[in-house]
């Protein structure tokens, strides 16, 4: 019988790099796929978020309860007939106590006890089977809830700031979308009716005994009482338990994201071990905490189940002796006994709510947090689409990437007109790569104005802004998934022969005959099985076939060989006869195709000018420009 059950356990040094370009310390990488190092402090570098201060604080309680009935409220309904049903079949495991008590009496008499047991038996297989639908209805609205809350903290996630997602490990984002999610499913649904369910059913159980005898049911209460308590205390416990278990969940999510990231660095550094000590130490955090959260889970169903067993000691021995006396008859104390027993389960469903919230509300933590993370605006292109050049004016513009950082730019002003070509050159860090970050609105200009057509970047829509521009980053990050599928990703409705064009275009037409599906064939984890020089190309076809009315172009032919830079450089001096191209330069032979070229250093603009002058009254670029065609001729020599 149901009434039987028990309760169920659940910033300088600076690296000349010809005219080239690198990262200012304290300057953000481009990639932000995570770190690309191995070595021996790694591992906890690796588990280092953990005390960061990004960790999570704990919610107070009613912003929690505010969070949990955001993603509760559309489901609130179906919810609540789950609760419903879940009620029902309670009440019906109430009726039993009643039920044995009469049988028990007839027992002693002359009635017959058939209508009885049928009675009875009916009340068992009706609590079970409206329990059952009623356990189903919660579980798939759980399922819904987890959905919704993937689907939201998806789509915020990928709307997040660069800044946003540079200040955190994209392991611990993954972890929230996935492992937190999951814990939400318990609590926003069966948290929720279990303490509904369970207090309420926990009340009509204490009245029903109350009825029966007042004293027993003081005996009961006591007993309850003192013992709850310890679950009381051991509540926190878990809550700062599964907090820290999470945490390390996105550790270990981390650790193997870097590992993945970087594999064949990680494989010829011979760093597999290394690696892998990051990732179970990080698997042995999660242990431990989730160790810990067991521990205390296990004492408060045992706190319950030791509640029930001392109760029922206390009314057995105190009830025979009101039997003996005659105070009570013995189907009182059966049916006081049975209600007891069911008693188990109410109680069960109270502990089981509150184990659920502490658990849960680690989880709402983290993805609170997720959720409070700064975003940008999205839509499509509400502005017509215009055909001419892009204009770009830098006006005294600063900038860093963080207030407690330095500045990357002092005052940099520059005009771009349209159309033609300008380079930006250069030593590592003089913030080269940072315009074309501020140009895309990446980051936000600390102080000055960063023009696009005569107009703030700021003032535009974003989405009408970064659709006039073609970007082809300094790592040409390929995506997984087909050839066709990465050169569409910022045209989709390009069409076959726009596609054929800029294949031939950037000289891939040799490499999709190559390839066993030609544009269907996939291309590997970010690209893996294309050369870099491939992947360079493949993200230059990509920016030339959304037809940009400006192009940025960093270090976009470093890693071709010269025939493939050469016949591409002819490409972008092409385009650069209808579009403003902007390149950030490394070699030399680009730069000298240049109509103007921006000469920076420790992030300020000091020349502007074409190869010849700058050459003739710049002694910085004709250093570097000396220094590029010696190793080019070095090059060409070997």
């Amino acid at each position: 019988m149901s009434a039987l059950r028990g309760p169920h356990p659940k910033q300088s040094l600076r690296v000349p790099d010809g005219l080239g370009v690198s990262r200012r310390p304290g300057e953000p990488a481009q990639n932000s796929a995570g770190p690309r190092h191995s070595g021996t402090g790694g591992v906890r570098r690796v588990l280092s978020h953990v005390s960061d201060p990004q960790q999570p604080e704990k919610l107070p309680a009613r912003e929690t309860w505010r969070a949990l009935y955001r993603h509760f409220r559309p489901h609130r309904w179906i919810v609540a007939l789950g609760a419903l049903l879940t009620l029902v079949g309670a009440v019906t495991g109430l009726a039993q106590p009643l039920a044995a008590k009469a049988l028990v009496d007839r027992l002693g008499g002359d009635g017959s006890v058939v209508g009885v047991l049928i009675l009875l038996t009916v009340l068992v297989v009706a609590g079970t089977a409206i329990e059952s639908v009623g356990a189903y209805v919660l579980e798939r609205t759980a399922e819904s809830v987890v959905l919704a809350a993937r689907r939201t903290l998806v789509g915020r996630m990928l709307r997040l700031r660069i800044s946003e997602v540079e200040r955190t490990q994209p392991g611990d984002l993954m972890s929230r979308v996935t492992s937190d999610t999951t814990l939400l499913r318990a609590v926003t649904t069966q948290s929720v009716v279990s303490a509904v369910s369970g207090g309420l059913t926990f009340i009509a159980t204490i009245v029903l005994m109350g009825l029966m005898d007042a004293v027993l049911l003081g005996v009961t209460i006591g007993v309850i009482v003192l013992i709850g308590g310890a679950v009381t205390f051991v509540m926190p416990k878990i809550s700062q338990a599964t907090a820290r278990a999470q945490e390390a969940v996105g550790a270990i999510s981390t650790a193997l994201e870097r590992a993945f990231g970087a594999f064949r660095t990680v494989k010829a550094s011979g760093a597999e071990q290394r690696e892998s000590a990051a990732v179970q130490e990080a698997a042995e955090e999660a242990w431990r905490h989730g160790v810990r959260s067991a521990k205390w889970q296990a004492v408060a169903w045992s706190s319950v189940g030791l509640a029930v067993q001392v109760s029922f000691l206390a009314v057995l021995g105190i009830g025979g002796a009101r039997v003996a006396s005659g105070t009570i008859s013995v189907s009182t104390l059966v049916a006081f006994l049975l209600f007891l027993f069911y008693l188990i389960d109410p109680v069960s469903r109270l502990v089981e709510a509150a184990t659920q919230y502490q658990v849960g509300s680690a989880a709402i933590a983290r993805i609170v947090q997720a959720e409070r993370m700064e975003t940008e605006e999205t839509g499509e292109p509400s502005a017509p689409r215009d055909t001419t050049p892009a204009s770009v004016v830098f006006d005294d513009v600063r900038f860093r990437y963080r207030d407690e950082l330095p500045y990357v730019h002092h005052g940099v002003s520059f005009e771009v007109p349209g159309p033609g070509m300008t380079a930006f050159v250069g030593p590592s860090g003089a913030g080269k790569t940072t315009v074309f970050g501020l140009i895309e609105r990446f980051y936000e200009a600390s102080g000055g104005r960063v023009l696009v057509d005569g107009r703030d970047v700021r003032s535009w829509p974003l989405a009408d802004l970064r659709a006039q521009i073609g970007y082809v980053e300094q790592d040409a990050p390929v995506l997984a998934g087909t050839l066709r599928e990465n050169l569409l990703f910022a045209a989709p409705e390009a069409s076959d022969e726009e596609i054929q064009d800029v294949l031939v275009r950037a000289r891939l037409d040799a490499l999709v005959e190559r390839l066993p599906e030609g544009l269907d064939s996939l291309v590997g984890h970010r690209g893996s099985q294309l050369s870099g020089g491939e992947r360079q190309r493949v993200a230059i076809a990509r920016a030339l076939l959304r037809k940009p009315r400006l192009l940025l172009l960093d270090e976009a032919t470093s890693q071709l060989d010269a025939v493939n830079e050469l016949a591409l450089r002819d490409v972008v001096a092409e385009v650069s006869r209808e579009v403003t191209v902007l390149v950030v330069a490394h070699r030399l032979s680009t730069v000298t195709l240049a109509d103007r070229i921006v000469v920076m250093d420790a992030g300020r603009v000091r020349a502007v000018g074409t190869h010849r002058e700058l050459v003739a009254s710049d002694p910085l670029y004709g250093e570097l420009a000396a220094t590029q065609f010696l190793a080019s001729t070095a090059s060409g020599a070997t």
